[in-house]
């Protein structure tokens, strides 16, 4: 079982001690960079606007570390939170997912690996740009298009970095790639949020296709001309915040229509 120092995990929790939900946040960095103080701001926030505990996490990164490090990192910060939620007010089936762009892959990923370990699920997915196609690093016919703060150069880095191998194989390892699942049915609910002129946009708006013909309930936000994590490194723009205050609110309606013996929302 993982222990917060190894890690570096963060956990913010609201004034008050929140209403017994939480999400377990993974920050970003095409698999390769990145680190949990990246998201700070944006983690405080969101526990402090939404009343709930939020844990962040880092994970190993490649290509010192390929798949599935990375994803057993994250695994087992879902397991440590699972048996260590009561310790934070928390209750074990109030609890999301949610992350940016590699980060948001990753948490795609694991909520695949929790549907198939059973026991515990997560309530949602909350996803702002999620990496979690390696066929389209393949496509070098994207090299020539020129998207802003992630291209396909960089693309293919990254998913080569992870996966140990070029990306766009025939097969790859289950969970690798989270858009490689042919059976979505019974995921948790997703939200994806990509801007129009991002490299993962068709990505994303793929999965989201597939995720409703698979019954799972999901909300697809596509910002007309946004780049890559925009909500981010440009938080302070109008249209980050309305996209924030979107998501914050479709995550906080979620979260606010369960209950739990733990701790209820009054």
């Amino acid at each position: 079982m993982v222990r917060k120092a190894d890690l570096g995990l963060r956990v913010y929790v609201p004034a008050g001690g929140g209403s017994g939900a939480a999400l377990l946040w993974i920050h970003g960095g095409g698999y390769v960079i990145g680190d949990v103080a990246q998201d700070d701001a944006f983690c405080s926030a969101t526990a402090r606007e939404l009343g709930i505990v939020v844990v962040s996490t880092n994970y190993r990164l490649a290509p010192e570390a390929c798949f599935p490090a990375p994803l057993d990192d994250v695994f087992a910060v879902w397991q440590w939170l699972q048996a260590e939620a009561g310790s934070f007010g928390v209750a074990p089936d109030r609890i999301a997912l949610g992350g940016a762009s590699a980060g948001a892959g990753l948490a795609a990923s694991l909520a695949q690996r929790v549907h198939d370990v059973g026991g515990a699920q997560p309530v949602a997915q909350w996803l702002f740009a999620p990496m979690i196609d390696d066929r389209i690093a393949a496509r070098r016919e994207l090299d020539q298009v020129g998207h802003r703060v992630w291209d396909n150069a960089a693309n293919r880095i990254g998913w080569g970095a992870y996966l140990g191998t070029e990306p766009g194989a025939e097969h790859v390892p289950e969970y690798a790639a989270a858009a490689r699942r042919a059976d979505l049915r019974g995921l948790p609910a997703m939200w994806i949020s990509v801007g129009d002129i991002d490299l993962f946009a068709a990505e994303d708006r793929d999965y989201a296709d597939r995720l409703r013909t698979a019954w799972v309930e999901c909300v697809f936000d596509l910002v007309p001309g946004a780049p890559h994590g925009f909500e981010a490194w440009a938080a302070g723009t109008p249209i980050a915040r309305e996209l924030l205050e979107r998501s914050r609110a479709w995550l906080d309606t979620l979260l606010a229509s369960l209950t739990s013996p733990v701790s209820d929302r009054q």
